[in-house]
């Protein structure tokens, strides 16, 4: 098998984040030109419209911008976690050596961020927005990389996103431990328990998609009510959706065989429709495609684009526009504070910690990652759009002066992230002839 087709399947990745980024990036612009125009007010009303159901027992009567938040990003949740799932199984975090590289790299972005907001901060009523510039928006951020083209190796590629999936467990935690409500104990036990059930049975060998479904609905709502913010149910309910295939290639080629031979000798209908027996036959090659396919790759595979096209670009429209103007309410403090977070927490963090730990001969970095490369990827994780934002909206629901302050704080550290990043890795000159081969379709 050939080295491009060994790495189309992470091209492939890279080309939809990339194109999602720039979807995002669409998606934020017309929020931020709407949000300031003459028809400022239709943007806020139609974010602020309820749609929903009340009955007797149960009340899901929300804004359109909180179904966004908790209902679509949960979806989006979802995918993080079958994609953290598959990392840890089979992927770039399958071993301690694949995962000490990105697990260093997120500790410092993270961490680092987290620290220089405390040491900043002097307003006691933005304390909690400590969680908003510790995570990474691997859209964004691979958007921006994917621009270099052959100037930056593929391995790169690949710490980046392991970065930002180990960074997305971190932010996950994040929202469960500090940014959820009271938790009502007795709700939270019942969605734990039909998790438990999932887990099981996918466990034994069962796994039905229209059985996720139903009992991944009631777990959102019991983690709405519950007080725990919904979005955490869609990382937990990655986890009950098997990898392990029910039938294995040599197995499937057999039964294709003999299917393909049992079509051929089936009666031929007149009429322009399948015969009984074709149709029988139809219906067992659906059943053993069914259970040739990996039910959690199958499922990021569908999801992946519907997230990267719709649900993210719709979440940024939804975010993303604030009000720029002289007469809002923005506290200035905590704009610059967020923006040097996102820009000094990441690029010192990460560089510090993964240059540490190499020198202690704790990590091995690729041979064609150099220091110019770190400097420049630590960067380029301090672009945390989507994450942060998402932060910024639980930290801050009741003060909206200082939700929009952190909104504008995120784009701003986001884009002068974007453009050092940018810029290091551009000029860097080392050799990255391997790179451009392997490259070469993008």
């Amino acid at each position: 098998m050939s080295k491009k087709r060994i790495i189309s399947p992470f091209q492939n990745f890279l080309k939809t984040e990339s194109a999602s980024g720039i979807l995002l990036l669409g998606a934020t612009l017309l929020a931020l030109i709407w949000a300031n125009s003459p028809f400022r007010d239709s943007y806020n009303a139609l974010w602020e419209y309820k749609i929903g159901f009340k009955s007797e027992h149960l009340e899901l009567y929300k804004p359109l911008i909180l179904w966004i938040n908790d209902g679509l990003m949960a979806v989006f949740f979802f995918l993080i976690g079958l994609e953290i799932k598959r990392e840890f199984l089979i992927g770039e975090l399958n071993s301690t050596k694949k995962l000490a590289f990105p697990l260093f790299g997120a500790v410092g972005g993270m961490l680092f961020p987290v620290l220089f907001f405390i040491l900043f901060n002097k307003n006691p009523e933005t304390a909690h927005g400590w969680g908003v510039p510790m995570a990474t928006d691997i859209a964004f951020s691979l958007a921006v990389l994917n621009t270099l083209g052959r100037r930056v190796p593929l391995s790169l590629k690949v710490f980046l996103t392991a970065f930002a999936i180990v960074d997305d467990i971190g932010a996950v935690l994040v929202i469960a431990l500090f940014y959820s409500a009271s938790i009502d104990i007795t709700l939270i036990s019942a969605a734990i328990a039909l998790l438990a059930f999932l887990y099981f049975i996918a466990y034994r060998g069962f796994y039905s998609k229209y059985i996720t479904f139903m009992f991944g609905t009631v777990i959102w709502v019991l983690f709405l009510k519950a007080g725990i913010h919904p979005t955490v149910a869609g990382i937990l309910m990655a986890f009950a959706v098997p990898i392990r295939q029910k039938a294995h290639t040599p197995e499937f080629l057999a039964n294709l065989s003999q299917i393909m031979d049992n079509i051929k000798k089936a009666k031929v209908s007149p009429k322009p429709i399948l015969s009984k027996e074709q149709i029988a036959e139809i219906d067992n090659l659906d059943h053993w495609i069914e259970d040739y396919q990996s039910p959690l790759q199958l499922l990021e595979h569908k999801l992946h684009g519907i997230v990267a096209y719709a649900i993210i670009p719709i979440f940024a429209l939804a975010n993303a526009g604030v009000l720029i103007d002289g007469d809002a309410n923005l506290d200035t403090s905590l704009i610059i504070n967020i923006a040097l977070c996102l820009i000094l927490g990441n690029s010192i963090g990460i560089t510090a910690i993964i240059t540490t730990v190499k020198k202690l001969k704790i990590i091995e970095v690729p041979k064609d990652i150099n220091s110019q490369h770190i400097i420049g990827v630590s960067f380029l994780a301090g672009i945390g759009f989507t994450m942060a934002i998402f932060i910024a909206s639980l930290a801050f629901a009741s003060t909206p002066e200082f939700l929009g302050s952190a909104k504008i704080g995120v784009l701003l550290g986001s884009l002068v992230s974007a453009i050092i990043g940018y810029l290091i890795l551009r000029f860097n000159k080392s050799d990255n002839t391997d790179s451009e081969e392997e490259l070469s379709t993008n």
